[in-house]
């Protein structure tokens, strides 16, 4: 088993303890570290059972869950790592109409990233299906989150009630449906060919469509609460800062906004992230029937992906 799933499997048995490991994993700092040091680290941490006079650091750990695909081993583009995933956010969360196309493409090219990376059949051309798929999925993710506003404005639609309806209250479970149809759309080969599944020692026993299936369901999930949460509280709570009149220009009402879509999507992404376990589980008796064949393990795991 990958050293990053076993320090998911050791450390993150609990929703809150995995939540305080996301805040650490997603500070921004380990952005910076070079791609040498990155691997030094990871070599360090996979010898260290041969090499215990050079003990392993917290951050040194933190350094390799934040920048190494657990399955390919292969460093993560900078951008595309999990501690990028919140300042980019930030930027395409401040004007969600008009970045549509650039937020689902960004959150398209992180999930083919950072999904489980089981090794496909060769002759299946995973990869391209993937890309090909993932750009039909930001095409209709974007029209379908932009669709209201532009049919209020092909209407003139201008009414109170369907401003608060089109600006405020539909965004927020578009962009959270969205979210989840563009991972289950570039993730699909997990559930059509299968993820490896492996005992509790990390030997793979098998690979599993039904354990790739949930793979992407609770990933799928876990977007959909992510965005879904993220837009709506700051809409909420925007309209009711509004009706008070504590922000008496428009500047200071979207100043005021902007704060809290930051505050809340700092906290909602180390949250979601935390919904499932990292190293997920999988009963026996869930699984296919050539792999319970081949081991006695009563529970099997598996990479969920991010």
């Amino acid at each position: 088993m990958d050293a990053n799933l076993q320090f998911w499997r050791a450390e993150g048995q609990s929703f809150f303890q995995r939540f305080l490991l996301w805040a650490d994993v997603l500070d921004p700092v380990l952005l910076l570290k070079s791609s040498d040091e990155i691997r030094r680290t990871r070599l360090l941490i996979q010898t260290s059972g041969k090499t215990p006079s050079e003990p392993i650091q917290n951050d040194q750990v933190f350094w390799s869950a934040s920048s190494v695909h657990p399955d390919t081993d292969k460093i993560i583009p900078v951008l595309f790592r999990p501690p990028g995933y919140l300042s980019h956010k930030l930027i395409f969360a401040c004007n969600p109409f008009s970045l549509q196309f650039v937020f689902h493409t960004y959150t398209t090219g992180f999930t083919m990233l950072n999904g489980n990376g089981t090794t496909k059949v060769e002759e299946y051309p995973v990869e391209q299906k993937q890309i090909f798929s993932g750009l039909a999925a930001i095409s209709y993710a974007a029209c379908i989150g932009a669709l209201p506003l532009v049919f209020m404005n092909r209407y003139t639609l201008k009414s109170p009630l369907t401003q608060l309806v089109v600006r405020q209250i539909l965004p927020a479970p578009l962009f959270g449906l969205m979210s989840a149809f563009t991972v289950a759309v570039v993730r699909s080969p997990e559930f059509e060919n299968g993820i490896q599944v492996m005992d509790r020692n990390g030997k793979v026993v098998g690979v599993s469509k039904k354990a790739g299936e949930k793979a992407v369901k609770e990933t799928a999930l876990s977007r959909a609460v992510l965005f879904g949460t993220t837009f709506f509280l700051p809409a909420v709570l925007t309209h009711f800062v509004k009706r008070a009149k504590f922000a008496k220009s428009p500047r200071t009402l979207a100043s005021v906004r902007l704060v809290m879509i930051t505050s809340v999507l700092a906290g909602m992404l180390p949250l979601s992230l935390s919904m499932f376990p990292q190293c997920g589980e999988i009963k026996r008796a869930d699984l296919e029937q050539e792999i319970l064949s081949s081991t006695e393990e009563p529970e099997l795991f598996y990479n969920r992906g991010i």
